[in-house]
């Protein structure tokens, strides 16, 4: 790593934590999409709980850690993360990545195997595609930005927010884009895959092909009429998804 605090309160935000006395829950560890933040799994979060608790990831650059300089490097933003997990590593947490969360995620997973790896709106490594899309300028980056969510206009309408929000953009684009995977690499961990069937970004096939990147079992659920941010309004879906995935899983 090039320098960047490893410590479980920079990185981690639990925004549903057990009540006092009451059991741990599962840990699941969420890795946002490039330009997100925790927060972003604040509803899943809510809906899993108390039996799944999410630990969301917060990378620098954004929000209460906007005072930091954004990562622009896949493997390191992962090694961090690993390395802040340590108070929940003997629980063996399970990891859910969306889009370069997933990225994020299967790097982690490579460093320390999770017991489930949900990689979501994201091809496999070894259907990589060249892209450089943070080389646009400002309001190409925010075309392409809209183009995945709309619901971003509203941000990028705002000034300040404007201000805010693309510097960590832009790295995280970088980040994922300049990001060369191993094609051949595998985790040893299950891995569950979630897309949806109108992504821009990801095809079925391109999605499947995580089937060649885990020594363990593979799952595959496409969400109708779903596009890249399907989360966003299939968020008690994905829920019960990944709630029923874990419920055999010892305490």
């Amino acid at each position: 790593m090039t320098g960047l605090t490893v410590d479980s309160a920079t990185w981690i935000r639990r925004y549903h934590p057990p009540a006092p006395g009451a059991p741990e829950p599962v840990p699941l560890v969420c890795f946002p999409h490039a330009g997100g933040s925790a927060s972003y799994f604040h509803g899943l979060s809510r809906l899993l709980s108390p039996a799944v608790g999410v630990l969301a990831v917060q990378y620098p650059g954004r929000q209460d850690r906007r005072a930091e300089a954004p990562a622009t490097d896949v493997r390191e933003l992962a090694a961090a993360v690993v390395a802040a997990l340590g108070p929940w590593a003997e629980r063996g947490p399970a990891y859910f990545g969306h889009s370069m969360g997933a990225a994020v995620a299967f790097e982690a997973a490579r460093l320390s195997p999770p017991s489930v790896l949900f990689v979501s709106g994201r091809r496999a490594p070894s259907a990589s595609r060249d892209e450089a899309f943070h080389l646009l300028d400002d309001d190409g980056l925010i075309a392409e930005t809209r183009r995945l969510d709309e619901a971003s206009a509203a941000v990028f309408a705002d000034p300040e927010l404007r201000e805010l929000v693309l510097p960590p953009l832009r790295a995280d684009y970088r980040a994922i884009e300049t990001y060369r995977p191993e094609p051949d690499s595998v985790v040893e961990a299950p891995v569950e895959v979630l897309v949806g069937d109108r992504d821009p970004r990801v095809t079925e096939a391109e999605a499947r092909a995580w089937q060649a990147h885990t020594a363990g079992e593979f799952r595959c659920t496409v969400f109708r009429d779903g596009g890249h941010f399907y989360l966003a309004d299939r968020t008690d879906e994905v829920a019960a998804l990944v709630s029923g995935r874990l419920a055999g899983r010892s305490r």
